[in-house]
């Protein structure tokens, strides 16, 4: 007979509960549709958890980039809801990159990746906007990750507010 062992199963919420939390401060936070924030909470929760990154940050950069909006294509190319750009990241995060799932998955992991060159959180949000090789190129470019990092900053303490 096999038994089977559930690491953590009962010391943490699931990632039903955690998501329903999640959604619902999204919700009440970003003034998003119910079915988005009910569709994408729980891709937000598991990329979160599988590259050690805080949802809730998660969730507020997703509001910078896009608002929850999946069809947004930026100036620069990037695509979905964290704004990847599939010529920097399509090798790195295959599949479309467009498919929800797919976007946030990539997004976190390049957040995730950014954190661990960068040493801190905020840092690491500045390359996110600007590319490390940006924000190590000129004061304004540096500048404008700094300002990116404060407004996703803003972002995080709206949602922990809603929640």
């Amino acid at each position: 007979m096999t038994t089977l062992a559930f690491a953590g199963c009962s010391s943490s919420p699931s990632v039903a509960k955690r998501s329903a939390k999640l959604s619902t401060g999204i919700q009440k936070a970003y003034s998003v549709a119910p079915d988005t924030a009910n569709r994408v909470s729980p891709m937000i929760i598991q990329s979160a958890d599988k590259y050690n990154v805080d949802p809730i940050l998660l969730a507020a950069m997703i509001r910078q980039e896009s608002s929850y909006r999946n069809s947004v294509i930026s100036p620069a190319g990037a695509v979905g809801l964290t704004q990847v750009i599939p010529r920097y990241w399509q090798q790195t995060c295959p599949g479309n990159l467009i498919e929800e799932n797919n976007n946030i998955n990539c997004g976190t992991y390049i957040l995730a990746t950014y954190n661990s060159k960068a040493g801190s959180w905020p840092k690491a949000l500045a390359y996110y906007n600007v590319g490390p090789a940006g924000y190590n190129s000129s004061h304004k470019m540096k500048k404008q990750g700094e300002k990116y990092a404060e407004q996703v900053k803003q972002h995080h303490e709206t949602l922990k507010g809603a929640l």
